[in-house]
């Protein structure tokens, strides 16, 4: 495993941040957090901006949830209220579908992209390789 190609993104450059890297980060995963370590602290000293889907929310949140852990769960919510929150609406639905159809994604998979794309991300970062059949979006993996 390489490192990520974070170099060129432009200066508060908005990124969407796929489920996975969230959860990496969050939960300190011994060998993917440290991998992903460097896009949070490009954010952190405010080089870039993210944003996150509400498939994120809701994948981020299950695991305390699945645990009964309500105070975790609140510290996560409290991290991705902090992010700009893309809303699924009938246009991202539509491309998201569009997506799904023409690229066999996985819905969530689909309404990441089509999310990352309707507000125009500079980049999505994730950790699926399934995004890369995604031509119209720049994909950091």
């Amino acid at each position: 495993m390489g490192s990520l190609d974070l170099e060129d993104l432009p200066d508060q450059a908005l990124v969407l941040v796929d489920s996975a890297p969230v959860i990496y980060f969050l939960e300190g995963h011994r060998k993917f957090g440290p991998y992903f370590q460097p896009l949070f602290e490009i954010h952190a000293a405010g080089r870039v901006r993210f944003a996150v889907t509400t498939i994120t929310v809701c994948e981020v949140l299950t695991g305390p949830l699945k645990s009964n852990d309500e105070a975790t769960a609140r510290r996560y919510r409290s991290v991705l209220d902090s992010w700009q929150l893309v809303d699924l609406d009938v246009d991202i639905a539509e491309s998201a579908a569009r997506l799904r159809t023409s690229l066999r994604l996985k819905l969530a998979d689909a309404v990441q992209a089509a999310s990352a794309l309707a507000i125009n991300a500079a980049a999505l970062v994730t950790h699926d390789r399934d995004f890369s059949r995604v031509k119209s979006l720049r994909v950091i993996s």
